[in-house]
């Protein structure tokens, strides 16, 4: 159990191991799909190679854009492009990197498809076989070019009564085959050797320019993760607040109406609104949160982190933000708690 709580807590706390993860399953899932599916080439001269060109294609790229969604980095990118500068520059570099791993990450299902499919065949079978040169074949000198068309249109479907039983027919289904094998292993073997020389070359060149750039694009992630835990933390102690404000409120409303009176008597006194306690994180853990404790404030917040990310400095953040967001709470502490959390 603790081998297995381990490897969980790895791939909870590593966001390229759960892309990684999803690539494979997409992959899997690939390979069943494809096993399961039921090939039936129309047999029709005009629709042959849309329907073969269409099966070669069209599920690559269903899978490619299941990939960029699955992708949590896919959205990150995106918005790290988008984003206004404010005090933090955009670096280029990061966004090409974070493009270079979503793309490789949500290619892999697609070409595992194209793959599969050159390798099998029917796919090429189907939509080229109307394109063959009959010269190449001895078996079409006796027929007219209307025929041969008829003829090879058929070649996909060995039941047909024109074609069944017939060497012409499966001379030319042996010879796309065979040429569609050829292009998948050709594709095959050249991706192999551009990851073989990929892995074996980087050791080559200077690392430093890699390294800032995994270290800065995992950060990303990583402070948008934290943020957004964050703003839970914050929304959950916040509603928990205005709950006990509200109760406090109807409480002392029914006793200003007379509805609610000690049994002895005597009026309530107003109860004061229980708070939640400051040391569930550290002493005063949560300061950071409730010095937030408006709409207007936690507006103000957002808008702020959207339009002028703090810049990955802590000593200028702490600068930059003192003065605080709002002209009713502090939010000194704010800005600290939240650069420490950012920090990766």
């Amino acid at each position: 159990m603790d081998k297995f709580r381990m490897l969980f807590q790895h791939f909870q706390s590593s966001s390229e191991s759960v892309m990684n993860g999803i690539c494979l399953l997409l992959a899997a899932v690939t390979v069943k799909l494809y096993s399961s599916f039921d090939f039936n080439c129309p047999c029709l001269a005009r629709y042959n190679a849309l329907y073969g060109l269409g099966l070669l294609l069209t599920p690559p790229l269903a899978l490619f854009l299941c990939g960029l969604l699955a992708n949590r980095q896919s959205v990150v990118m995106v918005e790290e492009w988008r984003r206004p500068s404010g005090h933090r520059r955009k670096d280029p570099g990061i966004i090409r990197y974070m493009c270079s791993s979503v793309l490789q990450r949500a290619l892999a299902a697609p070409l595992v498809w194209i793959l599969l499919a050159l390798l099998d065949g029917k796919c090429f079978v189907c939509a080229f076989s109307s394109s063959v040169d009959p010269e190449k074949f001895l078996d079409f000198a006796n027929m007219t070019p209307s025929q041969v068309q008829l003829f090879l249109a058929k070649v996909a479907c060995k039941e047909d009564e024109l074609v069944r039983d017939s060497p012409a027919r499966k001379a030319v289904s042996r010879y796309l085959r065979c040429l569609s094998q050829a292009i998948g292993w050709s594709v095959t073997l050249l991706l192999i050797i551009l990851a073989f020389l990929a892995r074996c070359l980087r050791p080559f060149f200077d690392q430093t320019v890699f390294l800032q750039r995994r270290y800065w694009s995992n950060y990303v992630d990583l402070e948008q993760k934290l943020f957004d835990e964050t703003c839970c933390e914050h929304a959950r102690d916040f509603a928990h607040r205005c709950v006990l404000h509200f109760f406090a409120s109807m409480q002392n409303e029914l006793q200003a109406r007379g509805l609610r009176r000690h049994p002895a008597g005597r009026s309530l006194e107003p109860c004061p609104v229980p708070e939640p306690p400051e040391d569930l994180d550290g002493g005063s853990g949560k300061a950071y949160l409730r010095a937030i404790s408006s709409q207007e404030q936690v507006d103000r917040l957002l808008s702020t982190w959207y339009s002028s990310k703090p810049p990955l400095d802590l000593a200028a953040s702490l600068g930059l933000w003192g003065g605080g967001l709002s002209h009713r709470a502090p939010t000194l502490a704010l800005g600290t708690r939240l650069s420490q959390h950012t920090d990766v």
